[in-house]
């Protein structure tokens, strides 16, 4: 094995990738103020962003579900990697070399984590096919991608390769690499065969390379050329460690800072559908690996649409039966979106990569223009079953129309819906039907609320966003309606953000000044970690290393990140925070004393008395230049 990774390049791996420019890989990050961006957090399910990042620290830190960390750990929690495949991974990126403490310089593959070695075989596999698509043999890939108006461009953009007719091209290739057959059967890019030997999974086929979010190779999407291919028409890679259908969207890499910048995405069937769509300028398409959209899918989108008010998600779909099914299917998840939903139902029965072929390339973004609300579609679809001929037909088709209204999260769009149910079903009494969806929106959200009061534990999608879960990290023991525990929180804040403001004095706070136990553990840890004074560029790491446990150094991130409750953050703002935590520990010292001395009683020695006397009058003037002095006096 190759050892721990050394310290010094662990450091300049974390110096090296900023953590904004990390973490925007996989959700859009907007200003927060405070030199910090804001997101939708990637860690659980939320409709308003509490997941913060601060480039100038180097931390993240989510006031919704308290996930939080550096860079490293933002990657391993992500990806699922280990301390040292986050390294590795981070470290191929910034192109910096890594020192192994128990062996130096690693030149092979010893100590590699499963998934950096699964993804690196997959990166040298998509490369492998792109290198073979040039040869004779792949001529019918070329002709394939050729007839639908492919060219050598389009296919070099999305890494369209080919795979050799033979049984092993790519293992052989792929051992020559250094990677062991038991990786290569883990990463699905080969196969046992009857002989025990493995062999290529993928043979004789179109290959197009499955992304994640972040860019890397994960998987692949493999179209049959030949007749005498009996296998299906598309294969997927199966499910490995590193390729889970149901959370990669084919095209994401390519598409998502437009679908940020536009806030709009369009959801197409295939790969070809994808190439399609980016050819015709509607570089927003992306689709789904095998699988029906659902909701892992969602998650992905909602990140990067931010779940704004003018978000749209578009889903294209054949208007056959088939494609009218999906749409349905679609619909079904359409208020776990705050964007709005709509469908574009190309004609003919044409997918967007027929359409441009017979129509060009202004056919395809005039299909996504000309799309039409999803929930419009799917109310005409529930009219249409129905006999609007008879008043017993229009009330039944009303009954089952009237709760998808309701649904609508918009009001006012609810409010035209209903009108406009009423014109599809021939009520001339529109308030009627305005009325009665209503009433469906009123008892939906009555059954959510009693779910939600036996059920106080989960989380719903309609109730508003919660005030900041970071703010009791410690439970009970914190209470940020008590004024000493708001004015420790802010000197903590101060002591890990702008150290430089309250130091010295700061270092000389006892942890006993900090009345909340989690309060007083971070301020342990800040001393532990060298105290304010010593707040140099990796003092942070220091304290979050110095922290006792998870908990701890959760809260020192959460402090980090979180932003100053002042206009002005100055020396004056941070005098009165430490004013104000010192003087209420005079105050309770005080308490203490004259309990103290009322307990001694009369009998007590003379010179105890004394004592005790000589301290309390010392405190009481030292709280009294405090209040007269403020910060000169400390």
């Amino acid at each position: 094995m190759a050892g721990r990774i050394n310290d010094d390049d662990v450091k300049a791996v974390r110096d090296a990738v900023p953590i904004d420019a990390v973490v925007s890989e996989y959700l859009q990050l907007r200003n927060a103020g405070g030199g910090n961006l804001k997101g939708l957090c990637p860690f659980h399910d939320e409709k308003s962003p509490s997941f913060q990042v601060s480039p100038s620290k180097g931390l993240y830190h989510c006031f919704g579900c308290q996930a939080g960390g550096d860079t490293l750990d933002f990657i391993m929690k992500i990806d699922h990697l280990s301390f040292s495949e986050a390294v590795e991974r981070l470290a191929g990126q910034a192109g910096i070399t890594l020192r192994y403490e128990e062996g130096g310089y690693t030149a092979g593959t010893s100590g590699r984590g499963e998934r950096i070695r699964l993804v690196e075989a997959h990166k040298a596999a998509a490369q492998f096919y792109v290198d073979q698509l040039g040869g004779a043999e792949a001529e019918i890939g070329r002709r394939f991608l050729a007839e639908r108006g492919f060219d050598q461009a389009a296919a070099e953009h999305f890494g369209v390769g080919y795979s050799p007719a033979g049984w092993d091209h790519l293992t052989r290739f792929l051992r020559g690499r250094g990677f062991s057959d038991k990786e290569l059967i883990l990463s699905g890019l080969a196969q046992d065969s009857r002989s025990g030997k493995p062999i290529d999974r993928f043979r004789g086929r179109l290959m197009w390379p499955i992304r994640d979010i972040s860019g890397e190779v994960v998987g692949f999407g493999a179209r049959k050329l030949r007749e005498d291919d009996t296998g299906p028409k598309y294969l997927n890679t199966p499910e490995t460690a590193i390729y889970k259908k149901s959370q990669v969207l084919y095209g994401i890499d390519l598409a998502k800072k437009e679908i940020a910048k536009t806030s709009r995405a369009v959801v197409v069937e295939g790969y070809t559908d994808v190439m399609a769509c980016h050819m015709a300028g509607v570089t927003t398409a992306i689709a789904t690996c095998g699988t029906a959209f659902g909701g892992e899918h969602i998650k992905i989108l909602r990140r990067l649409l931010m779940d704004n008010a003018t978000a749209e998600v578009i889903f294209t779909f054949d208007g056959d039966a088939a494609g009218q099914k999906a749409a349905l299917r679609a619909f079904e998840d359409d208020q776990k979106f705050a964007a709005e939903t709509s469908i574009a139902i190309t004609p003919g029965g044409m997918d967007p990569c027929d359409l441009r072929l017979a129509q060009g390339d202004a056919a395809v973004s005039g299909l996504v223009e000309s799309r039409t609300p999803l929930f419009e579609f799917a109310l005409r679809h529930i009219v249409s079953r129905h006999n609007l001929e008879n008043p017993a037909g229009r009330a039944a088709a009303l009954d089952e129309a009237a709760p998808v209204v309701a649904g609508i999260k918009n009001i006012a769009i609810q409010h035209e819906s209903a009108v406009q149910l009423a014109g599809m079903l021939g009520i001339r009494d529109e308030q009627f039907v305005v009325k009665r969806v209503a009433q469906q929106a009123r008892w939906a959200r009555e059954r959510g609320q009693q779910s939600a009061q036996r059920q106080p534990g989960r989380r719903y999608e309609e109730a508003p966003a919660p005030a900041p879960a970071a703010a009791q990290p410690g439970g009970p023991a914190l209470n940020l309606r008590s004024p000493a525990h708001r004015t420790e929180r802010e000197l903590l804040k101060l002591a890990l953000q702008r150290p430089a403001l309250v130091s010295p004095a700061f270092d000389a706070y006892g942890a006993d000044e900090f009345t909340a136990p989690p309060y007083a553990a971070v301020r342990q840890a800040i001393q532990d970690a060298g105290g304010a004074a010593q707040g140099t560029e990796d003092y942070l790491a220091r304290v979050r290393e110095a922290a006792p446990n998870d908990t701890v150094r959760a809260l020192v991130t959460e402090l980090a990140v979180e932003a100053i409750h002042a206009k002005t953050v100055d020396e004056v703002y941070a005098g009165v925070q430490l004013v104000q935590v010192r003087l209420r520990a005079v105050d309770r010292r005080v308490h203490e004393i004259q309990g103290q001395m009322a307990r001694l009683g009369p009998q007590a020695p003379p010179e105890q008395h004394a004592a005790v006397q000589q301290e309390l009058w010392v405190l009481q003037q030292y709280g009294q230049r405090l209040r007269n002095r403020g910060a000169e006096g400390l």
